[in-house]
Formats: structure tokens, C-alpha cells, sequence
């Protein structure tokens, strides 16, 4: 008889240079979880899963090469939209998965210190542009680096960083050549006052910012990096040509455009995440931390609610390093919702 997946088979975490595992895999859940009914409800990631409605998109977007122009109209509306000091501030790539190692190879190699716990690629993209690697949690210990990488808001922990708190670390890094990097990926549904996308003018700080996550699009690929246009210019020689596709420039101009649409979503998730910490607490649950599109709970039994859920065809982030924590994002609609209220009512009253 073949051997049914476990855990470890379908979520492993490899070696510095190897692919980590990451949430949104619903073909290994299906897998871990063959029995479960379907479809899943994908809790596992920090995605919007009401994504913006896409707009109507001409034919030759998709039969032409992506115009030039319309990369400048969509670094405009970045820059707008973030709070960067002009378009020539802005870098689209096809996501920002993609800037990681080409931005940690704007510092010299050296050191790189990672503030943790944080996503686990930063590590990993640090190394594959020649640095070595620390990960810390003393946010002291980042000064003396050459590359300080900090995610603000964090994940999977919601941890915010005050941005004076942020700038002071900049300019210590300044001192000595050394760069900062910032991934905001979080900053949309984060507080007013903490983005440094208005300081990247000063040098040394590159800020990230994730298009997918908040507009719920992860599939278009699309992300931004934000710091002084002689390193922006650098930057997107790295990146080269044509690097991001004339569907998401489009889709992503009129989307940062939709000032009625992004306050109007900030506002639904912010009321989904209160829903989801009455559902958590109710089930005894505690919340050290999270944002609008993700909570992380912790419990010792973390192993079993996440197998419980599986098996209830619901998939929530779980974490082979920390056995006490699981993340949950926010479910797509009431469907969902009272699916994910039955599996922890179920969970809750088996003790």
C-alpha cells in the first residue's frame, strides 16, 4: 500500500538555496488532505480574496510588447498611490518576489542582518546575492550591517516598526555605505504614518510594496520597488526590457487609481479581520498579532486545529519552526465563513 503524505512530505523546508514553502498550495493539500471536502477554503496566505474587478482589457495588450509609456503611467500612479516623492522614485517589476535578490545586490556584499520572525525569502534571496546572512530579533543588532532588511508591517506577527524609529536606522546605516530595505507588502491595510515611501529621496533605503496582496490579484505578478531614481535607474537595468506584462500595467494603473475602491476595501477588511478575531477567540484561540488580511494565532495543539481544518477542506498556514502558531487569512464569503465557524465550533467543543 502506498504511503499517505505527511506533514513534513508536503510542507518541508529545505536547504538556504532551495524553494521554501509557502502558503497557497492547495495541490499539496489536497494531497495531505485527500478525504477533505472540496473545494478548499485557502486560508493560508495574506491575500485579499475579493480581488479588485478587473477591468476590460484590450486584444493587443496580450499580442504587443509592453509600451514604455505605459510603464511610466503606472509608476506615476504607483508613486501617487504610495506616497513616493515622483514617478522616477518607482520600479514596477513582475512582482516582488523578483526584486528580492536583485535589490539585496544593491548593497555591497558583506553582512546582512534580517529582522525575524519575517518571510522566509529574504534570507534566501540575501544569500543568493553573495551575503551572509544573520537573522535576529534585536533590532539593534541591524546597524552594523551593510544590507538591513525589516518587514513592516511583519508577517506572520503584524509587528510595526515607528518610522522615525526606521529613518534613525537609515541614517546609521548611511554612515558607514550600508542600504535598508523596508517590505511594506503589508502597508495597505496598515496605520496612517509608518510607510517610508515618501523618504527613499534620502538614499540608502529601497521600500518594497506588493500590488498582489491588497488589490488580491497575486496572479498579475506585479510589485514595486521605491528609492532614488540613480538606484531606480540601476535597478530596472537589472531587471531589463519588457519586465512587466501589458496586462498588469494596465490592470495595475487603474487599480492604484481607484481611490473609491481602496478605501472602500480597507474598510471591509478591517470589519472581516474583527469577524475573524470573534470567530478565533471564540474558540478559545489567542491573537499575538496580525493586519487587516491575516491573523496569527497561537496554541499548543497547533498541530492538531491544522489538521483538523484540513480535513475539514480548510487550509490555514501552519509553521514547522514554531509548533504553536498558525496563520489564518480571511475567508472569500459567507459560504466560507461559516464553514471555517462549524470546523472551529467542532474543534472547540471536542476540547
Amino acid at each position: 500500500m502506498a504511503k499517505r503524505a505527511s506533514a513534513t512530505d508536503i510542507f518541508p523546508y529545505n536547504d538556504a538555496d532551495a524553494s521554501l514553502p509557502h502558503g497557497g498550495d492547495l495541490g499539496a493539500a489536497r494531497l495531505l488532505f485527500p478525504d477533505a471536502p472540496k473545494p478548499f477554503v485557502d486560508l493560508s496566505t495574506g491575500i485579499n480574496p475579493n480581488p479588485y474587478p478587473l477591468p476590460d482589457l484590450p486584444a493587443e495588450l496580450f499580442a504587443r510588447l509592453p509600451d514604455a509609456a505605459a510603464s511610466g503611467r503606472l509608476a506615476a500612479a504607483a508613486a501617487i498611490s504610495y506616497g513616493a516623492p515622483s514617478a522616477a522614485h518607482v520600479v514596477p517589476a513582475p512582482g516582488t518576489q523578483s526584486l528580492l535578490p536583485l535589490v539585496a545586490g544593491l548593497a555591497r556584499r558583506g553582512r546582512a542582518a534580517i529582522l525575524t520572525p519575517t518571510y522566509n525569502e529574504h534570507a534566501r534571496a540575501a544569500r543568493l546575492a553573495g551575503h551572509n546572512v544573520i537573522e535576529t530579533r534585536e533590532s539593534a543588532a541591524l546597524g552594523d550591517a551593510d544590507l538591513a532588511i525589516v518587514t513592516n508591517p511583519n508577517s506572520p506577527d503584524g509587528r510595526l516598526i515607528e518610522r522615525e524609529a526606521l529613518l534613525a536606522l537609515a541614517a546609521k546605516l548611511r554612515v558607514r555605505g550600508g542600504v535598508l530595505v523596508v517590505d511594506e507588502a503589508f502597508m495597505d491595510v496598515g496605520p496612517p504614518g509608518f510607510s517610508l515611501a515618501g523618504d527613499v529621496s534620502r538614499g540608502n533605503l529601497v521600500v518594497l510594496r506588493s500590488f498582489g496582496k491588497f488589490f488580491g490579484l497575486a496572479g498579475l505578478r506585479l510589485g514595486f520597488a521605491l528609492l532614488d531614481p540613480p538606484s531606480a535607474v540601476r535597478l530596472a537595468a537589472m531587471l531589463g526590457p519588457w519586465a512587466v506584462s501589458g496586462p498588469a500595467l494596465a490592470i495595475g494603473a487603474a487599480a492604484l487609481a481607484d481611490m473609491a475602491w481602496i478605501e472602500a476595501t480597507r474598510r471591509r477588511l478591517s470589519a472581516a479581520a474583527g469577524r475573524l478575531d470573534g470567530i478565533l477567540i471564540g474558540a478559545g484561540l489567542g491573537i499575538p498579532g496580525g493586519t487587516a488580511l491575516f491573523r496569527l494565532v497561537r496554541i499548543p495543539a497547533a498541530n492538531a486545529l491544522f489538521h483538523h481544518l484540513g480535513r475539514a477542506g480548510i487550509l490555514v498556514r501552519n509553521f514547522p519552526d514554531n509548533a504553536t502558531w498558525l496563520r489564518f487569512g480571511l475567508p472569500a464569503g459567507e459560504v466560507e465563513w461559516q464553514r471555517l465557524q462549524i470546523a472551529m465550533d467542532a474543534f472547540r467543543n471536542n476540547g
